[in-house]
């Protein structure tokens, strides 16, 4: 057992079934996930494999089939509100109200998730030093190219610090020196006791960032491993080969 399993789960899947009433295919398959505070887990699977409905259903955007769904000790279900106050969350379509500035835009999730006047401005300083906006910050959204606009969304989600950081193909978009900011921060904001879990499809990324990582094919859940075990396990195996084998489409 890891010594962060001992603590209170952070997100608790159980048995989720997702199934589109206009589609046959179960796009999410009896998933079952237990993340825990200060773990970084990555969700990997091609396009379609189903991680972004996964989180779509975690973050009560979409309704499930079935199954149950609990972020820090709140049913998404049945306690939505409370469970929404306690996770940040960035999609990756950067749906964003593009009239507003950058700094109108923070303002507004600030008042959204309740943060005082005094914890915004000093939540504001350490997010810019890692997003580094300067007076960019003044300008339209609608200005902003793709990468600022995931930018400005990052900052939005964490302006109050949520337990929970859920982001969904966080790194397309960014150039290498925010990439690598993030990452540090991603590492940092973890050992603080909080948990963080973002899809993608990229095995390089998550093995650089991640503790852990689920993998996931048509809806299902192939494999959950820590990296050390794995590695421990399989010294010889190249995990981007052992992705690429276990998420193998089929003809």
């Amino acid at each position: 057992m890891h010594k962060n399993q001992e603590l209170t789960p952070s997100l608790q899947i159980e048995n989720l079934v997702k199934q589109y009433p206009s589609s046959q295919t179960i796009a999410v398959n009896d998933l079952s996930v237990v993340c825990y505070p200060g773990e970084i887990v990555g969700l990997l699977g091609h396009n379609g494999a189903g991680k972004s409905t996964t989180l779509k259903c975690l973050t009560g955007i979409l309704p499930f089939t079935s199954g149950k769904i609990v972020i820090n000790g709140y049913d998404i279900a049945k306690e939505p509100v409370k469970a929404k106050y306690t996770f940040g969350f960035v999609s990756d379509k950067h749906d964003v109200f593009v009239k507003l500035t950058g700094m109108q835009y923070l303002d507004f999730m600030a008042s959204a998730y309740g943060v005082n006047a005094k914890t915004k401005k000093e939540r504001f300083a350490e997010l810019d030093e890692i997003f580094d906006f300067g007076d960019r910050i003044f300008d339209p959204i609608s200005d902003y190219s793709h990468g600022m606009r995931q930018k400005i969304c990052m900052m939005g989600s964490l302006i109050h610090n949520p337990k929970l950081w859920i982001l969904d193909e966080p790194m397309i978009g960014l150039d290498p020196l925010t990439s690598a900011k993030v990452s540090e921060f991603m590492r940092d904001y973890a050992k603080k006791g909080n948990c963080i879990l973002f899809s993608s499809h990229n095995i390089d990324s998550v093995q650089k960032i991640c503790d852990r990582a689920i993998i996931i094919q048509n809806g299902l859940k192939t494999d959950d491993f820590y990296f050390d075990d794995f590695r421990a396990a399989h010294p010889t195996v190249d995990l981007e080969q052992y992705f690429l084998s276990r998420t193998r489409k089929e003809k």
